[in-house]
């Protein structure tokens, strides 16, 4: 089953390679959505994809798919899912 999940995730996720490192594990899972800087240091992601997929790219932003990042909380909200989006983007 498809869903989808709006993620709001802080800590040091921005000018550590947080989002690209974000859209190659969506890449590689076929999650769809975006991820985007915020101005206030956070990151927002939207992202849709099948159910034990889209639990596997949670479970990796909320241990940052960055090696040089650290996640320190990250606000989880369910969403429709996006089916005119098949890709993963940055913003």
């Amino acid at each position: 089953m498809r869903r989808g999940v709006a993620l709001t995730v802080s800590g040091r996720v921005q000018g550590v390679g947080f989002r690209w490192m974000t859209k190659m594990v969506a890449d590689q899972l076929k999650i769809a959505g975006f991820v985007t800087n915020l101005d206030n240091g956070d990151v927002y992601i939207e992202a849709s994809g099948e159910e034990p997929a889209l639990q596997e790219f949670i479970g990796a932003v909320k241990a940052s798919p960055s090696p040089s990042g650290h996640v320190d909380h990250v606000s989880e909200q369910a969403i429709d899912p996006q089916p005119a989006l098949s890709k993963f983007k940055i913003q």
